[in-house]
């Protein structure tokens, strides 16, 4: 049973996060039918660390008390180039892995947890702005960048902000039950619940072209996305042969046509949900997918939703 809790707090630590953490685990609400837990914030030698903030936290423990902790979260940091992570930090995850604690991190609390090798050979994800340098920095992790946390194991990574605060919860999901977790969120006031494989959300704009050879053929797709398109058509209008034009599309934008067709509809839809009153089978339409069917489908695989869903957690409030 989770009963011992033990935040560490690297240099130039992020105060929101750090903050979930502390009303996830750091408030006796035992009074309130609630587990309480022993808790505690660390850093390695138990000196105030800066945050990045601007101001220094000031903390009572030093690592020694990882060693008897159920739970060891890693808030996130600064990480930059050329810094690592003090190797005593590493040992003492590693050891709390070792002996079966829980361990977790806390959008770029993954890269301490990468530089302790703990996320080798496993499922893991960070913020969305940093999984393609979590990924570049431990090539041997199976970095997701598309949900909101990840638990293999006894390992659990989340996304940044709001995230942490559903990777706690399924935590104490886990450990505790699912009367307990939902007691915990209407506490806290947030959702009970947001699956895992949830997407982030990211909208990723096309990369920059390498030259402008296929720029006209892009203009133009984006704005006839309402009609049929394929990589013959799309060849068609760049007067070339379909398996050239294919190439040559995935040199310049680093996706293939379909691909690329794909998550542009992808975005005009969501834009559609978003800021509009038009109904699933209209905006399906406009964006090119033909059917509400195939609309829905597109978005359980991409995204890990339904256009339903989508409107209703982004939906404009001036529409």
């Amino acid at each position: 049973m989770l009963r011992n809790v033990a935040v560490i707090a690297l240099p130039e630590v992020a105060v929101f996060e750090l903050g979930v953490l502390c009303e996830l685990f750091g408030y006796d609400r035992s009074d309130e039918g609630l587990p309480g837990y022993d808790f505690a914030v660390c850093s390695r030698d138990g000196r105030p660390v800066p945050t990045h903030a601007g101001f220094d936290l000031s903390v009572k423990h030093d690592l020694s008390r990882v060693e008897a902790a159920d739970l060891v979260a890693v808030a996130p940091y600064h990480y930059h180039h050329g810094y690592a992570v003090d190797p005593e930090v590493s040992d003492a995850l590693r050891r709390a892995h070792e002996r079966g604690a829980w361990v977790m991190s806390v959008c770029t609390g993954a890269f301490a947890l990468g530089e302790a090798g703990l996320l080798d050979g496993r499922r893991c994800t960070t913020h969305w702005l940093h999984t393609d340098e979590l990924a570049l920095r431990h090539p041997a992790a199976k970095v997701d960048p598309d949900v909101l946390y990840v638990q293999d194991g006894k390992i659990l990574t989340s996304a940044g902000t709001a995230a942490s605060v559903d990777a706690g919860l399924h935590l104490v999901r886990q450990e505790h039950g699912t009367a307990i977790a939902t007691a915990l969120a209407r506490r806290m006031v947030v959702p009970p619940h947001r699956d895992g494989g949830q997407a982030q959300f990211i909208e990723t704009p096309l990369q920059s072209l390498q030259c402008e050879t296929l720029q006209p053929v892009l203009t133009q797709v984006l704005g006839t996305l309402d009609r049929p398109h394929s990589v013959d058509t799309m060849a068609e209008l760049a007067h070339m042969a379909p398996r050239t034009f294919a190439r040559k599309f995935r040199n310049e934008t680093g996706a293939t046509p379909h691909d690329w067709l794909t998550h542009q509809r992808l975005l005009l839809a969501r834009r559609l949900l978003e800021d509009s009153d038009l109904g699933v089978d209209t905006i399906a339409e406009r964006a090119g997918f033909g059917s509400a069917a195939t609309l829905r489908h597109h978005f359980a695989q991409r995204l890990s939703t339904t256009p339903q869903a989508y409107r209703g957690t982004f939906r404009s409030h001036s529409v």
